[in-house]
């Protein structure tokens, strides 16, 4: 009889002497969407999120996600191995005994995670232990290769700023916290720090890399050398120090008497731990980075701007496409994303897709993050309404954008629904604040709505994006302001980009969100005592008019789609063929006619 490989695993555990092991979705880096040789979460359960994490116990096993998979991971994991829960700490402290020992990779979780897991077991005397090798590699006979693609330099004249300018900043906040250097390891953070990218996680322009970044400016890169070019070696100059990837260890290791600015939020375990058995001393301070990074600068703007426009037009002849296609049965989910992943390659500044399409109808439209996969792949019924969400990765900026488009006839249940997530889109696309704002106060603009019909959605508002970087970006979101929610705390800051998208999901039949990039934006003065923030909207395409019930939008909330609809048609409409402007034209004529 073929043996599981989560029967492998417990056998694995029992030699150990663990009684439990977790495995989260997650990398050396802590990055949210890794290379396919860390994808140890989807291996060992077949859940294909982004954010997840998985526990093993002699007798049971669990993936806990949050809200945006709830529905899918239920879809995805074998049911009679696997039960899906909300909480993992209540969840192993329900499985575990006093004494027991839980098992850990220290290179796949932070300093900070594993540090509250060990204070929340502590009283049942649970130990939390690191392994040395991850039992799973151990299993996993057909893993991908890393990738060796080589590192790319990033133009300063893209960038906005030199990396010697901005290392020399995040040096001065590291000598002003008594340090002699800084452990860097979040990628993109470093790709913004040394101004270069990489193409070693699908989707994600960042290079596998570690870096100390010492008092005086300088910094030592740790690296496959494969990955080094004799550009890299000039662009970062002399002050920085190429190693191999495989003496970081050793090299922490000799870091004995040192004090190393740490951001344990940010930094794996493993880390952390090399640093105290070298006997270095462990100075906790935020990486200056994430905040640095989030606030684009002219240059990054300009060419976010450039990049939308072209997105636009690429999302623009899709939706022309679809409608003209979708009606007749003709598209699958699958066959509309590849369509519209081909409009956007034959822009010229296009690098990549940002993420792998949602591309949903029907029920699977229903999972806020589902993407289709050949067994569960629906062709686009007559009657469907369909959501796409998406985005590309170009020379000048990264962009995200949702649309839902009607195929067929509607109902007034999918009108209501759609408009009251519309008017909630609009009411933070209009929003004023002062500054200092966080997200987390904005986030009932987008929800006002549906709350006020009994109704509401299981996802964050609104995440920040890169320029041509990660399409989720921290530290800033808008979102409700649950305990675990990351970011609502982060005031709102000019420069910053951000998603504006909220939605509503109906179980098991249907799925609706709309959404724009925001530019936060100074307002100055605007006639009180406070000055006030807002937001630009960059992205350009048509929202779908016949999921519209006019009669519950207000004046201010019709005269914004009617603007909305004639920026659009005006920015996009130039790069058009003669069909698709006419289309366009159409479908963009004010509400009222």
């Amino acid at each position: 009889m073929e043996i599981s490989p989560l029967s492998e695993l417990r056998g694995k555990l029992a030699d150990a002497g663990l009684d439990a092991f977790i495995i989260p979705q997650s990398d050396e880096h802590l990055s949210e969407f890794i290379a396919p040789d860390a994808q140890r979460l989807r291996w060992l359960t077949g859940f294909t999120g982004s954010a997840g994490i998985a526990a093993v116990t002699a007798r049971r096993a669990a993936v806990v996600v949050d809200g945006r998979y709830t529905d899918q991971v239920g879809r995805e994991v074998d049911r009679a191995l696997w039960s899906c829960e909300p909480d993992l700490a209540g969840w192993l402290l329900a499985q575990l005994s006093p004494g027991a020992r839980v098992g850990y990779d220290p290179w796949l979780h932070s300093a900070d995670a594993i540090a509250a897991l060990k204070s929340r077991f502590a009283e049942r005397r649970i130990a939390f232990v690191p392994v040395a090798a991850n039992p799973v590699d151990a299993l996993w006979q057909d893993r991908p290769q890393a990738s060796r693609s080589p590192i790319l330099v990033w133009p300063e004249d893209r960038a906005g700023r030199s990396s010697a300018d901005k290392r020399a900043a995040a040096a001065q906040l590291v000598a002003d916290a008594g340090a002699d250097a800084m452990l860097i390891s979040a990628l993109d953070a470093l790709a913004w720090l040394f101004n270069i990218r990489g193409r070693d996680i699908p989707h994600v322009p960042v290079a596998l890399m570690f870096a100390l970044l010492g008092s005086d400016g300088g910094a030592d890169i740790f690296v496959d050398p494969g990955k080094v070019t004799p550009e890299l070696v000039a662009h970062l100059g002399p002050s920085v120090r190429l190693h191999r990837r495989d003496d970081l260890e050793a090299h922490i290791l000799g870091l004995g008497g040192r004090r190393i600015a740490v951001d344990r939020a940010l930094t794996v375990d493993a880390l952390v731990t090399l640093l105290d058995r070298a006997g270095a001393a462990v100075v906790a301070l935020r990486d200056p980075i994430t905040s640095w990074k989030a606030q684009k600068t002219p240059e990054e703007i300009a060419g976010h701007r450039a990049a939308q426009l072209l997105d636009g037009v690429a999302l623009t002849r899709f939706l022309h496409w679809m409608a003209l296609h979708a009606p007749f049965g003709e598209v699958d989910e699958i066959g509309a994303a590849d369509r519209l992943g081909r409009f956007r390659a034959e822009a010229a500044d296009f690098l990549d897709l940002s993420f792998t399409a949602i591309s949903a109808t029907g029920p699977n439209a229903a999972c806020p993050h589902y993407m289709p996969t050949a067994a569960t792949n629906r062709r686009i019924g007559p009657d469907d309404i369909y959501l796409i969400d998406s985005g590309g990765q170009y020379v000048g900026g990264t962009t995200d954008v949702t649309r839902t488009m009607a195929i067929g006839a509607v109902d007034a249940e999918h009108r209501d629904r759609f408009t009251r997530v519309l008017k909630g889109h609009i009411a933070l696309a209009m929003a004023r604040f002062p500054v200092g704002t966080r997200g987390g106060q904005l986030d009932g603009f987008a929800r006002r709505h549906l709350w006020e019909a009994g109704l509401d959605y299981n996802h964050g508002t609104g995440h920040g994006v890169g320029a041509s970087l990660s399409v989720h970006e921290g530290p800033a979101r808008i979102a409700k302001p649950w305990p675990t929610a990351g970011g609502v705390d982060e005031p709102l800051c000019p420069g910053m980009i951000l998603s504006n998208e909220p939605g509503y999901y109906k179980p098991d039949r249907y799925g609706i969100r709309i959404e724009n990039l925001l530019l936060v934006v100074s307002l100055g003065d605007v006639g009180g005592d406070q000055p006030c923030l807002g937001f630009e909207t960059l992205t350009f395409a048509p929202i779908d008019r016949r999921l519209i019930d006019v009669a519950l939008l207000t004046p201010d909330e019709r005269a914004w789609v009617d603007a909305y609809h004639a920026e659009v048609l005006a920015r996009i409409g130039p790069a058009l063929s003669d069909d698709v402007r006419d289309w366009l034209t159409e479908v963009s004529r004010p509400l009222a006619a």
